[in-house]
């Protein structure tokens, strides 16, 4: 029984690509049967005119042409020219059949939309679908030969059923000098509005869902009405059929075998039947064929679309699923797998080899050592487990456990008492403690380079003083008001530090102040020590009248106002936040 069945199905399939391969009906051999014949007869016609007709001294002629015909025969590009040329048909033709207007989609929107079981629902339905055919029809007959000559005028198209003869005088009546395949579908925009007007469509939500698919079909129209107006240039079509003919015209004398007694390079073999030559004419001219057939898809030929039985079909189903098929539902039941929560259909004797386990992955099935599963521990963060939020706090910002650089710039971060204790030690000016310094410097971290580079909220004392200031500018206060306490403290200078005040830098100026130091033994300090410390600060004074009164300060009186304070230097922030310091000390006195 096995092997009956066995040989059975293998008779079917051989016997499909028999007529696979012997069909006539829309096949290669009917396109190129012609075309081969007389290109068969021409070879073997200047084949016998070279063997028997000519002398010698016209055979040496003639095979020198034959040589230089095959020589030159490949600078034509056919497969280019060729292959791009069946590329555009055959895209344009796909695209085309993608336009095809089915109505499938509309039709059960409108069965399910539009309600009403009465006379006036059930006419009101079959209305809006036959628009939807009469505009698909319209545009048919306007590009296919097919439907055309089946309907060709539209008292054709009112005897068929397709429209009546009230639509047809309306449809005359707007007489113009276009395409009218458009009016249904403004028709049917118009109906179904009405139909929601009168409460036969609930929502205008459904409203807007009926149009838009009628839209989409008003839209697969118009595209192939642009696909029939449009086509590929005639020039191009030209270029590719002259380059096809023009190879083989060649091939008929450049694939001749010449007489092997002459030793002709590539002519030592003489056969009868060139075999590759005749294979090449089947393929190109073929493929050109092919082409030509399907430039225009709405033709009479055996592979254009079948447009009658698109007709036929879409006005029988559509009218089925508005009328009979509205609201007409089959009871509800359980299934056969009711209760199995993984059915499984069965399968049959001839289906049952198609059985494939359900696919997981290609990586479903890798197995690993018990060994490789173990997860191993992260070696970067026992590293830096040390280098956490409270190494950040304390200043901590490398690996690297050498004390930061001592330095104007980061002696704000320093304790109080520190600060007083390295500005009262004495500094030793020598070259010996010149170099222990230099090396103590190039040993220590570069702190200045590292607290310029880092973020903002990254440095230092960031979270530690949130009432740091985050702007650049330093905030500096008019003399005779004492800077807040909280400020004062971010510098590491108290109350009792008065070492230094505000005084004229020159005679001339009255606007212009230098923080000088009042202990005369300051001025042996480095001169470098001097010019960190110096710092000229210009207050820019006006009348109090000029300026409202709501932004008055009330312990300036009527001496000064609008103070505008201009730190020369202040190109680097972090000297203007260590001489703000500085100056608050000396106002708070």
């Amino acid at each position: 029984m096995t092997v009956t069945y066995s040989s059975q199905v293998a008779n079917a399939r051989l016997g499909s690509f028999s007529r696979l391969l012997l069909c006539w009906r829309g096949s290669i051999y009917k396109l190129l049967y012609g075309e081969f014949l007389i290109f068969l007869l021409c070879y073997y016609i200047i084949r016998f005119i070279y063997r028997m007709a000519l002398t010698d001294e016209q055979q040496v002629i003639f095979e020198k042409l034959t040589l230089y015909c095959d020589s030159y025969i490949q600078l034509i590009p056919i497969s280019f020219v060729l292959g791009f040329y069946v590329t555009l048909v055959v895209t344009r033709w796909w695209n085309q059949y993608e336009n095809l207007p089915w109505p499938d989609r509309l039709m059960n929107l409108v069965s399910s939309f539009v309600e009403g079981k009465d006379e006036q629902g059930r006419m009101l339905r079959r209305t809006l679908m036959r628009y939807a055919n009469l505009g698909n029809v319209l545009i048919l007959r306007s590009v296919s030969a097919a439907v055309y000559k089946r309907f060709p005028s539209p008292q054709h198209l009112v005897k068929a059923g397709f429209m009546t003869p009230s639509e047809h005088k309306h449809l005359q009546k707007r007489s113009l000098p276009h395409n009218s395949f458009w009016m249904p579908w403004v028709w049917f925009a118009n109906l179904s509005t009405k139909a929601w007007i009168g409460g036969r469509i609930r929502d205008p939500i459904l409203l807007q869902s009926l149009l838009n698919e009628m839209n989409t079909l008003r839209t697969q129209c118009g595209q192939l009405y642009a696909y029939d107006w449009i086509s590929i240039p005639l020039v191009y079509t030209q270029v590719v059929t002259v380059a096809v003919y023009s190879f083989f015209l060649a091939c008929l004398i450049g694939r001749q075998f010449l007489n092997p007694a002459k030793a002709y390079p590539g002519h030592e073999m003489d056969l009868v039947v060139p075999l590759f030559t005749f294979l090449q004419f089947f393929f190109y001219a073929g493929w050109l064929k092919v082409a030509e057939q399907l430039i225009n898809p709405f033709g009479e030929d055996d592979d254009d679309f079948e447009t009658n039985w698109i007709v036929d079909r879409s006005l029988q189903v559509s009218l089925l699923a508005v009328d009979e098929m509205h609201q007409d539902l089959p009871p509800m039941e359980r299934d056969m797998y009711w209760n199995e929560p993984e059915p499984h259909p069965p399968y049959t004797a001839a289906s049952a080899q198609s059985r494939r386990p359900s696919f997981f992955g290609s990586t479903f099935n890798i197995s690993l050592d018990k060994e490789d599963i173990e997860f191993q521990p992260d070696l970067e963060e026992q590293e830096g487990a040390h280098t956490g939020i409270i190494s950040r706090f304390l200043g901590l910002q490398s690996h690297d456990r050498q004390s930061p650089k001592t330095n104007s710039k980061t002696k704000l971060l320093w304790p109080k008492k520190e600060v007083l204790s390295h500005e009262n030690q004495p500094k030793n000016l020598g070259g010996a403690g010149q170099n222990t310094s230099d090396q103590e410097d190039r040993k220590a971290w570069k702190g200045e380079d590292v607290f310029k580079s880092v973020v903002l909220y990254g440095r230092s004392g960031y979270h530690s003083a949130p009432q740091t200031p985050l702007s650049h500018t330093p905030m500096v206060f008019p003399p005779g008001q004492s800077a807040p306490s909280s400020l004062r403290r971010i510098s590491g200078i108290d109350d009792p530090v008065k070492d230094q005040s505000l005084q004229p830098a020159t005679p001339r100026s009255k606007k212009s102040f230098e923080l000088l130091p009042e202990n005369p033994g300051a001025s042996t300090e480095h001169p470098e020590a001097i010019h960190m410390k110096r710092k000229t600060v210009e207050f820019n004074l006006m009348d109090m009248s000029e300026a409202p009164e709501h932004l008055r300060e009330p312990h300036l009186g009527q001496s000064t106002s609008n103070i505008h304070t201009i730190l020369k230097d202040h190109g680097d922030p972090y000297w203007d936040l260590e001489n703000r310091s500085v100056l608050y000390s000396n106002q708070g006195h």
